[in-house]
């Protein structure tokens, strides 16, 4: 439906391409006319009348081709639309033209209008003009949206990579942290050693944290080894009430998954399934590649009961399958459910294709 309010106002570029274009528009049709030696008095005016009739109707088009949203037409259905619409402009401008000269200018001589074949011929070039003009409008508009296009998609990914450091960077809480430190001063005294071994876990996880920004992934060997820093700092802090397993096919170790992914998964089971527990709980992970769909398999059970309320999943896990949407598409799943099989057991289910990925283009 035809509707004015839906026109976007014209800008001063769509004013001074008019104006430029229209009256260079002008000075080839004077010289046209003067090469020809078909130059009059009345030369000047209907070059005018010509020139400013062909501008108001091309400024009509501009408003029915935005009113009408032709901009986001296929290429076929927009054709055949423009065909039609310029051939009615053809005739309607000679029917302006003409009603012009022989009722207001008057033109004698060789200026005066001759008939149905001056008419038509007139009809043809004008149609020839309004194709060029076409042409232009809708090169600079498809050029104008291109590029807008690649800004929105250069500023999304920043935004999203922004989005993805804060919130991974997050994953190291300061909580946990302090539990950490204050655990490894309590054994500086009574297990040298073993402190030295925890601050060496701590640092390492914080090293990887930090420098995420270098890789969009990681292979699945160094993100466990992640994990396993992780598990030893909570085992020093829940004790006996933690129990930990890893079960990893080494064909599996080199594919390449999302930075701080398993680390996410097992800190949630220890926060919402194992610590809040007086008697605590088990971790099992295992990471299995099926040779024939080319997947990888990595599964997290915990005890814990998994009810997440409408709409608040949490902020980690919504990252997560962001980051593994952007980077491998359908080709991914990450699911959260109570085991069906178990009581009190939490199942978490990665799939993600064996093959080093490539980033989708946005």
């Amino acid at each position: 439906m035809f509707s004015y309010a839906s026109v976007l106002a014209p800008s001063r570029l769509y004013w001074r391409a008019q104006l430029i274009g229209w009256s260079l528009y002008l000075v080839f049709s004077a010289v046209v006319f003067s090469a020809f030696g078909q130059t009059t008095r009345d030369t000047l005016p209907i070059l005018l009348v010509i020139v400013s009739t062909m501008a108001l109707l091309t400024h009509g088009l501009r408003y029915h081709i935005q009113a009408n949203d032709w901009q986001r037409l296929a290429p076929l259905p927009l054709l055949s639309r423009l065909v039609l619409m310029n051939a009615l402009l053809a005739v309607l401008s000679q029917v302006i033209i003409w009603a012009v000269l022989i009722l207001v200018i008057q033109p004698t001589g060789d200026g005066k209008p001759h008939g149905w074949a001056q008419f038509i011929g007139y009809v043809f070039n004008v149609n020839f003009v309004l194709w060029l003009w076409v042409g232009f409008y809708f090169g600079w508009h498809y050029l104008r949206s291109y590029q807008q296009a690649e800004v929105d998609k250069w500023k999304l990914a920043a935004a999203v990579q922004e989005a993805e450091m804060r919130t991974l960077k997050a994953q190291i809480n300061p909580h946990f942290m302090f539990n950490g430190l204050n655990n490894i001063r309590a054994l500086v005294m009574e297990d040298p050693g073993r402190a030295r071994d925890m601050i060496t876990h701590l640092s390492d996880l914080l090293r990887y944290s930090i420098q995420l920004s270098s890789a969009e992934q990681v292979p699945l060997s160094r993100e466990l080894e992640i994990v396993e820093h992780y598990l030893q700092l909570e085992a020093m802090q829940l004790e006996e009430r933690l129990t930990y397993s890893l079960d990893v096919d080494p064909a599996a170790l080199p594919a390449l998954i999302p930075p701080m992914t398993l680390q996410l998964l097992v800190e949630n089971a220890i926060k919402h399934g194992i610590a809040p527990r007086p008697e605590g709980g088990f971790i099992h992970l295992t990471a299995q590649p099926d040779a024939a769909s080319g997947q990888l398999h990595i599964v997290v059970r915990n005890t814990g009961y998994y009810q997440p309320l409408p709409g608040h999943e949490g902020v980690g896990l919504r990252n997560a399958r962001e980051r593994i949407a952007l980077l491998f598409g359908s080709a991914t799943a990450l699911d959260i459910h109570n085991d069906s099989t178990a009581p009190n057991t939490v199942v978490a289910h990665l799939q993600l294709p064996m093959q080093a990925p490539t980033l989708l283009e946005a």
